[in-house]
This record gives C-alpha cells, structure tokens and sequence, in this order.
C-alpha cells in the first residue's frame, strides 16, 4: 500500500489512512508478537515499546478523527473507563506485543522493570496512575537455544494419545489462566496470587513433558554425555562408550566415559520449550507458528572451556594478562593436584561435550557447521551464529528479524552455511557494519566490527543493502536510503565461490575493481601447468605448549610467532619459545600419515608466510614476508608448504608471492575481506599465476629478493632470484622505501588497473606516510607512460 501511494514512512501512510485502512492497521498491529531471545536487560524491548507506542497515539489521532469511536475503544482493550488513554494504550503494548527470554538469573525481571518505568513515564499525574500490566508470563528465565519449538503432537512422538492429549488441555488451560492474569482489572485483582500460581503449577507439568521429550530426542541424535562417577549406581555400563584421552580425562586422571542423557541433565540447561511457554504464537495456524518480529543482540561467546577463566579463582598468579603459556600450565597443573580443586575442573568439562554434540548434530541446528568442497570445516561453536539460526526457527513464515552480532557472519568461514541459509531462505534487507570505535559495547576492543543484520523470512536474496565500516550507529536511521551499496548474490558467489563471504564494498568504484580483478584466478583454484598454493600451520600455541621452552638450548630451534616479522623482514622482534627439533619432528610426522622419517619438512626450507591476525584499521592489513630455513611457526602464521604445493614450488615463486602479497593493491582487496586472514579467505585471493619467465614477475621477484634477503641465512634465496648474496640486499631505508613503491606501482599495472583505481585504492590507506603513497604514484605514472623501471 505505501509503495501504491508513493509513501516512505509508516508515519504517513497513518495520516493518510481511511476507515478501512485503519481497520486493517489495527487488526495487524493488534496481533503483533515482538521477541527478545537474549532480553538481557531489556534495552531491546523498551525500544520496540517506544516505536509501537508512536504507532499506537497515531492511530488512535486518526481514528478519533474519522470518528471511530469502535476502533478507539478496541485499542483500550477493555470497556472500564481511564483516566489517561496513552497510558492504557501503553499498558497494551507491554501486556500484547512484546515478549523476551533470558538465561541470566534476575534478567528478566529487569527488563520487566524497565518496561514499567517506560509505562509510568506517560502519567503526568498520581491519579492518571492506574495499576501496572501483569507480564510475568511475558518475559521468562530461560535457555533460548535449547528446548522445544512448537510443542504438537508429533514432538511427542514416545507419548500415547493419553499423554498428548493431556499435555494439549493443560496447555490450553494454562493459556487461557495467563489470559485472564495479563488483562486482570480490579474485580478480579485479589484472586492474581492465586491464578499466577496455578499457572506456574501447570508451567511445571509441561516442562517435565516436554524435557522428557527432549531426552529422547537427544539421545535419538546419539548424543552422550559424561558419566558422573557420583551417579555411578545411576549409569547403565552397557551403553556408555569410551570417549578416550582428553583434557577431561587428565583431569580425572583416567579414561573417561559416556552415558546415554537422562532427565537431570537436560533439567539442568534450563531448557525453553517455545511451544509450551508461548502457544498462542508457535501454533501452526499462526502462519506456521513463530514471532512476527525478532531484535536482539545475542551473546556472541564461544562455547567450550576457557581453563584462565575456571583457574582463576583459585590462583591470583592467573590473573596476570602477561602470564606466559608456560607460567599457566605450570600453574594449572600445580593447582590440580588439589582432589578437590581437580574434581571441580572435571565437573567444569563434562558441562561441555554433550551440549557441543547437540549443537553440531541437531537438526535445528543444520547450518552450524560449514561444508567446503564436499568437507566439514572445523570451527568453534559461537552464541551468536546459532541465535541466528534459532532465530530463522522461530519466525513465523514470514517474519522479519533484526540482529546485532559480530561481523563474523558476512567474512568467517564457520558461518559459510548461515550465509547459505540467509541468502537462500530469507530476503536480507539490509547489512550495516561498524566499527565499535564508539565503545557501543563495554570492555570490548575499539576496532571489533559488528552488523546490524535485518532479514525477511521465505523466498531468496538476490541482492542485499550493505555498508561497512561505519563509525556512528546513528547513520542507521538513514540506511538503506542513503549511502548504501546494492551487492548482488552472484557477485559473492564469484568473488567467494568456497566460502561465500562478503566484501567490504564502500563504493560502486570498489565494485568495479573488484570485477577487474576477478580475471585472475582465484589461489584456491588448481590450474594445471603452473604452480598452486597450498597452505600450513604448524605448533598451536596452546595444545602443543607443552614442547616450549623459554630458552635457547643444543637442538633447539626458535618458534616464530607473527609479531615476529614484518613486510620483507624475518628480524621484526625477538623469540620467546624454542622447540628441540627432535621433539618437533616427531610431532609433525605423528600427526601426517604421508611423510616419514626421511622426508624433508617445510621447517627446513625456505618459506613465505603471513600474519593471520589483522586488522583492516592498521596502517598496513596484510604482513608477509619469507621465513629463514630452520625456524618452527605458531599456528597464527600461515605458510606456504613446499610438500603439498607440488613440483613447481619454487623459491620464485615464494618471493613472487611475497611482492604480490605486501602491495597496496594486495592489501586493498584483503581489507575488503574483513576479519582474520584464514587460509580459506586467502584461497579466495584473485592472484595472476606467472611464471619465472615473464616481464612482471622477474621484476618482482628481483625487487622482493633485495628487500629479504640482507642476512647470510638468506644467501641460498638471493643465489636462486639471482641477485648472488646477502650482500646485494638493500638495507637503506630510502632505497628499500624506492623498491617497495616499484613493487606498488608493478602489481597494480600487473592487475591491470589504471590511474584512477590506483588513487582509489591508496585513498583507502588513511594510515600510510603520504611520501609512501606518492613514490607509489609516481612509479605507477612512469609505467602508464611507457617507462620501464629498471
């Protein structure tokens, strides 16, 4: 209708309004169902309370105006007379349109109080004040993200037809009793206590029903979780299986068990069965069940152990932030020869296991993990990524959602799925990035990035609305209108065919050099003839610290962390761990089943490598440089294997990458990628494939080995690019100043971008020295004219 009459605003389509439409207004603002799954302290909600509430006073402005006295009167709710109509239009609101869960224990009554005090605020006067709504069955304590949806009879499926049938009349009844208690006026005010009560009585009934539900469910799924040594005569032998050696197991000091689940253990998740709580909307006749409308800022945590947090208490040496790896594990294991101490930390981890496998293998949770080339991607379980899907389950066929979450979702492989599921189930209509430079969120970095990200239930996204980089969440009021981009599915699908991310486009001008530069194939793509990038990590920096050592030592290599090293430089800073290369190998060769004893390892060569940690706000996103032979990485340095890139793997083509990848052209497309440099956002790197033959790459090659190799470790490399020794290097910082420029100006020309792009692109480099940007310019002048840098 507002796309009819030409009309932006909701406000105007109101004024505008006749009889009928007002009629058809209310009847759809009447029934309207807001959710908060993670209410916290209701900020959410009393915002949602504020918008309807301008909503509501409009129309009833324009009904009384019409003279339509009926329709006033429904909005009341009520034939009693009131003092005050806003105050009684407000009161509906909270009682009829919004709803809100929360896990934390006193949240909800929070967030009631916040709604009350939003309530009152309309009385101008103490005998305007009439007595507040009853909501205590509208915001509830709970688990938003374990529990039962709709609740019908096919979820009971272990039920007989005596069981079903009862838990449907205790549900309606229960319903109808929660009726009476939100629109309670004084005649019936005394007898709330008691209608609250037999509520809660019946609240508990279901709840057991639909937990019992729920532990079928779970172990349907195969789902097992530790057994309790305490509930030993609890356990059934016959069914438990070895889960083997695991943190959990050293903490108890023996193998550990599983065991099928059982109705305390479900119990003690504080489950929300969505259905039995909120029937009037999860109903299928509610257009396939589920809320109008979802906002919320879920918790974005991830879900397994955190040892700093759990030791903690018991140690004030832990909450040191300088405490090495190797100070806490002395620490912890020191703490844990406590049987007490170590009896807690077992109980801490078997919370975990069996919640993991529930949010791994539901199938209300089916896109949790991403699939890549026909294979599961590992990643961690994050709040916030399943929100969004508990959210899309609790929509009804066509809601609308609008959430607050870590940028995550639109760049991380481990949310490839959701974007699948988004993309191909829903209509995005709008993707707002920012920056929480602000400080939005507490305690949280300055340059963590989040999204506002809103979507339409049913149908698909062709293309979507989307700003990045955004400082002021105030510029939200004029999104999508003004200063947005339109960014077309197919576009991601070519820029990110694996792992369908999203760039960070801030002009059409982005656009069209992204375009340009997708001619080159992509580093992922195996191309027959030429040479391919396989990427590696090596020692992680937590599960494989018990093989550092804080000091130099006889058959101790040194391991290189990214802080390390620098653009073209190994000698950026100083080692703090070394690992003894006998340990080390039998490591890497134990965790590979195709090398053995013999085989050369990557450690031994020559190797490029990058940073994964970044950030798109640095004065450079991209660090890369290549690693001298005989040093160990952590698991935060991505390389490049020699092993698994194949025959063509040559020391050109390490310096080749090295040029390529520390260029402002590089650079600019990597800051577009957002969040951490995984080797599967690497992959989807546009990157010409040249050979050590061709024009551009043998200048790259040359100015990239004058840059590295300054140190004799490195005179095997110089000998290979042909520049004979360490000593040909380049250590002055206004020559390596000329040679880096040389390179900006020749991979740009080698992307086939002209004079404009360029500028574009050193425009998004805020932070870089302008004589840096200008000797790139004018280098990349002398090539558009013809002139060949020598």
């Amino acid at each position: 209708i507002m796309a009819q009459l030409g009309i932006r605003k909701f406000d105007d389509l109101i004024g505008h309004a006749d009889k009928v439409l007002c009629a058809a207004i209310w009847e759809r603002l009447s029934t309207l169902k807001v959710l908060d799954p993670a209410v916290g302290s209701g900020a959410f909600l009393v915002a949602a309370f504020y918008t309807l509430d301008a909503i509501y006073s409009q129309l009833w402005s324009r009904a009384g105006a019409l003279n339509l006295t009926q329709l006033q009167q429904e909005m009341l709710g009520d034939s009693a007379p009131h003092v005050n109509h806003y105050y009684a239009l407000r009161r509906r609101i909270i009682t009829q349109n919004l709803y809100g869960v929360d896990l934390m224990e006193g949240a909800p009554e929070i967030a009631r109080l916040r709604l009350f005090l939003a309530l009152v605020s309309s009385v101008d006067k103490k005998s305007e004040l009439e007595p507040l709504p009853n909501i205590d069955f509208n915001i509830l304590e709970g688990n938003s993200l374990i529990g039962m949806l709709s609740c019908e009879e096919s979820d009971f499926a272990f039920t007989d037809l005596f069981t079903a049938q009862k838990f449907r009349e205790q549900r309606d009844k229960k319903t109808n009793i929660i009726r009476q208690y939100r629109n309670a006026d004084e005649s019936i005010r005394p007898q709330l206590g008691q209608l609250q009560q037999m509520a809660n009585d019946i609240r508990d009934e279901l709840k057991t029903t639909c937990d019992a539900a729920t532990v079928e469910h779970w172990n349907a799924l195969g789902i097992r979780r530790v057994a309790n040594p305490k509930n030993r005569e609890r356990e059934r032998p016959d069914l438990e299986a070895s889960l083997g050696s695991s943190p959990l197991a050293h903490a108890r000091g023996s193998s550990v068990t599983k065991t099928y689940i059982q109705a305390d253990d479900i119990a003690s998740l504080r489950p929300f069965h969505w259905g039995a709580e909120f029937p009037d909307v999860m109903h299928p006749n509610n257009k396939g069940g589920g809320f109008d409308a979802i906002i919320t800022n879920p918790p974005w945590e991830i879900w397994k152990p955190n040892d700093k947090e759990f030791f903690a208490p018991y140690s004030l040496k832990i909450t040191k932030k300088t405490m090495t790896i190797k100070e806490f594990e002395t620490e912890k294991e020191k703490l844990l020869k406590d049987p007490k101490i170590k009896a807690e930390y077992a109980t801490y981890l078997g919370q975990f296991p069996h919640v993991s496998e529930y949010f791994r293998g539901a199938p209300e949770y089916s896109n949790q993990i991403s699939v890549v080339n026909g294979k599961k991607a590992g990643t961690d379980i994050n709040l916030y990524k399943l929100f969004v899907e508990r959210c899309m389950g609790l929509l009804h066929e066509k809601g609308r959602c609008g959430i607050v979450i870590p940028s995550g979702i639109y760049t991380d492989l481990g949310a490839k799925q959701l974007r699948e599921m988004l993309f191909g189930s829903t209509q995005v209509t709008g993707l707002f990035g920012f920056e929480n430079r602000k400080e939005i969120f507490e305690g949280v970095d300055s340059r963590f990035k989040f999204v506002a990200l809103t979507w339409r239930k049913g149908g698909s996204t062709p293309a979507f609305p989307a700003a990045f980089m955004r400082h002021d969440v105030n510029e939200l009021a004029a999104f999508p209108s003004r200063d947005s981009l339109q960014i077309s599915i197919e576009l991601v699908r070519r820029l990110s065919p694996d792992s369908l991310s999203v760039m960070e486009f801030k002009s059409e001008k982005d656009v069209e050099i992204a375009e340009k530069m997708l001619e080159f194939p992509l580093l992922g793509e195996k191309i027959e003839g030429v040479w391919n990038l396989k990427l590696a990590n090596e020692f992680h920096m937590t599960n494989d610290s018990h093989l550092f050592q804080t000091s130099d030592g006889k058959g101790r290599l040194p391991l290189f962390e990214g802080k390390m090293f620098h653009h073209f430089t190994h000698a950026w800073g100083k080692p703090q761990y070394w690992i003894d290369e006998k340990e080390a190998r039998a490591a890497i060769i134990g965790r590979k089943s195709d090398i053995d004893a013999k085989t050369i390892l990557d450690y031994q060569s020559y190797r490029f490598g990058y940073r994964e940690i970044a950030s798109a706000t640095n004065e450079r996103t991209m660090i890369s440089t290549i690693l001298p032979p005989n040093v160990f990485c952590n698991h935060k340095i991505m390389y490049a294997s020699r092993r698994l890139s194949g025959e063509k793997w040559t020391p050109d083509v390490c310096l080749f990458l090295s040029g390529v990848f520390n260029s402002f052209a590089f650079d600019y497309v990597v800051r577009q990628r957002g969040g951490s440099m995984s080797m599967f956002m690497i992959y989807q790197m546009p990157i010409p494939r040249l050979t050590s033959g061709a024009e551009y790459s043998r200048a790259i090659v040359t100015r990239a080995a004058k840059l590295i190799c300054t140190t004799p470790e490195f005179d095997d490399l110089a000998k290979a690019a042909g520049i004979g020794s360490h000593k040909k290097g380049v250590t002055d910082e206004g020559e390596r100043g000329v040679l880096r420029a040389e390179l900006d100006a020749i991979v740009a020309r080698l992307y086939g971008l002209d004079e404009g792009e360029f500028e574009h692109i050193l425009a998004t480099f805020p932070i870089v020295p302008e004589p840096a940007k200008l000797a790139a310019r004018n280098k990349f002048r002398d090539l558009e004219r013809g002139v060949w840098i020598p």
